[in-house]
């Protein structure tokens, strides 16, 4: 007797929607792309309970005819792809035929839709049609979702909590939204709005929608090609930072994607001018030919495969660290605003406006300042900028001229120039500093090297040994002077030039330390990074260090000859920015406050 079966249609959907319906976002994942594949300009999302009680999207689309409405829920139907040659050059979010399928096998689904003459009703329940009517004809198509995993109880069981589903929804819901910035989006649970874009192909006002307007003025945009990727979009300041990669969002023809070589290439672009655990706040659009990417390698087509990833990395990498380099990026300091007890008459309050207004208007008279604010061309209201910026010039330093005048705890220098007050850290310029002096010795290596008065010995175990004599000559390539000297030792009779004076003990042990831990895929630039950062700290000012005035001046003109004088290379601020008006602002001398 034959063992082998065949499944049948409703079993077979119930395995395939363990990989495309997971939870609750996936359902609303699939509905959405189906929406957006239907030209639609207008989608809104309803929930109750997060989706587990009801998921509701509404379009405005093509609609479907009475005939589709019914075969659209068949296993492996589609409109989007025709033939084998159609899967090489896919354009749309979906093709696979399966989400509908999958969806209707494990819930309870409603789908009313219209192409603008009749509406059709479709009501299918574990996969078995219930009900097919005539309907309301509003053009486009409305599907209804409730009792999801009704007959999946282990799928059911294992749904997190309600904040962690509507986390996960309203996630992606603002990635497609940023991706699709010409069509207006509406998230709503439990009768409260959560997202409403507003269609206007802005991507830049759909940032503000989602992030809010503190992080959208510190935005910059980015714009770049080759031979084949057009690359577009929005990267943060280093400033504006996050805990995890998941606002690192990448587009590809529109489509939200998680490619950890993109991730990691994003990263990279920005080290030293934030923490290596800190992420920042990105939207690339990258525009393709589909001949050239393979989204049919998952599901949930949220993967992707590029033919050319080693240009394609090389290029955005490019793009941001040039964008980056053009900015002068100092925090700005921001003033509080004291509350008194006395209560102001409204008379008062109009003095205080009108001065106000007298004061801006005078500004807008005098020479534009020499650093510029950010602005955004959709607020009809232009507010103080909180970050200190201005697009590099060729002839010019990235770090304003400004004169030291003190010391505050032997840790952070005062300086001043005509826009304010400056304070630096010393240990993180001095590091910045002694950073990039490394760095350019380690990447371009003389061999240079000093003899050492007393050479120095040095043991270790077999194991750390076998490491170092392998890396001979690399050490050598560096300017050290190194011979074996017994069993698992090593004499040191000459040093590089440009190890630190007073610290070459510390640095030559730190140095060998780091080569016998050196990782197996060994980068060397990567490695010379890590090297120059580590020797850096060490060779640095600690704090409550007190220098001269003229020490202070020698670190300010070292820190301005550097590439990025804004970060110490673990990504801390070297210098912080008090405006004129802050300080002001601070001691009750502008605005209202200078009538006190």
């Amino acid at each position: 007797m034959s063992r082998i079966k065949v499944m049948d249609e409703i079993l077979a959907n119930k395995i395939a929607a363990g990989e495309v319906v997971e939870r609750c976002a996936s359902v609303v994942k699939e509905l959405v792309e189906n929406s957006i594949d239907a030209e639609s300009s207008e989608i809104k999302i309803e929930l109750k309970e997060a989706g587990t009680a009801l998921i509701r999207v509404t379009d405005n689309g093509v609609g479907m005819d009475e005939s589709d409405a019914e075969t659209a829920f068949y296993r492996h139907a589609t409109s989007k792809i025709k033939d084998e040659d159609d899967l090489y050059r896919i354009n749309t979010l979906g093709f696979r035929g399966e989400a509908l399928a999958s969806i209707a096998s494990v819930s309870n689904v409603v789908l009313k839709t219209s192409q603008g003459d009749i509406g059709t009703l479709v009501h299918i329940k574990g996969g078995k049609i219930i009900e097919k009517s005539s309907c309301e004809a509003r053009k486009g198509t409305s599907i209804e979702v409730t009792e999801l995993f009704y007959n999946t109880p282990a799928r059911l069981k294992h749904l997190k909590s309600l904040y962690t589903e509507l986390a996960s929804i309203t996630e992606y819901v603002n990635k497609i939204a940023l991706s699709n910035p010409q069509i207006r989006f509406t998230l709503i649970n439990n009768d409260n709005i959560i997202l409403k874009t507003d269609g206007a192909s802005n991507l830049l006002k759909t940032i503000s929608s989602i992030y809010g307007m503190d992080v959208t003025r510190k935005m910059l945009e980015i714009n770049g090609s080759d031979d084949d990727y057009d690359i577009n979009g929005y990267i943060s300041l280093p400033e504006v930072q996050r805990s995890s990669r998941n606002h690192m969002i990448t587009l590809v023809n529109g489509r939200v994607v998680k490619n950890m070589d993109l991730n990691r290439v994003i990263n990279d672009a920005y080290h030293s001018f934030k923490p290596d655990n800190r992420y920042p706040i990105v939207v690339i659009n990258i525009e393709v030919d589909p001949t050239l990417i393979d989204v049919n390698i998952h599901p949930t087509k949220m993967d992707i495969k590029f033919s050319k990833l080693e240009e394609l990395l090389s290029l955005i990498d490019k793009i941001i660290k040039e964008k980056l380099k053009k900015q002068v990026l100092i925090p700005e300091v921001e003033s509080f605003t004291y509350n008194t007890f006395e209560e102001n008459t409204e008379e008062e309050i109009n003095i205080a406006l009108d001065t106000v207004l007298e004061v801006k208007e005078e500004k807008s008279k005098e020479e534009k300042p020499k650093y510029e604010e950010i602005t955004l061309d959709f607020t009809p209201v232009q507010e103080e900028e909180k970050t200190y910026i201005k697009e590099e010039k060729e002839e010019e330093k990235r770090l304003p001229m400004m004169y030291p005048v003190g010391l505050v705890h032997g840790t952070y220098i005062i300086t001043q120039n005509e826009d304010g007050m400056f304070m630096i850290d010393q240990h993180a310029a001095k590091e910045r500093v002694n950073y990039e002096l490394f760095k350019e010795k380690l990447n371009n290596p003389k061999g240079e090297s000093i003899p050492m008065l007393l050479p120095e010995t040095l043991e270790f175990t077999n194991n750390e040994y076998i490491v170092l004599k392998e890396n001979f000559d690399f050490l050598k390539t560096m300017g050290f002077e190194i011979d074996e000297f017994g069993i698992n030792s090593i004499i040191i009779k000459a040093h590089p030039v440009w190890l630190t004076k007073g610290f070459e003990d510390e640095q030559i042990k730190r140095i060998i330390e780091l080569v016998i831990n050196k990782e197996k895929n060994f980068d060397i630039s990567k490695f010379n990074d890590h090297m120059a950062a580590t020797l850096a700290c060490k060779a640095s000012i600690k704090a409550n260090t007190d220098i001269s005035l003229d020490e202070m001046e020698a670190l300010i003109n070292d820190l301005r000859k550097c590439h990025n004088p804004f970060n110490c290379p673990h990504g801390r601020p070297t210098v912080i920015y008090y405006s004129k008006y802050d300080l002001e602002k601070l001691f009750k001398r502008s605005g209202f406050d200078i009538l006190k």
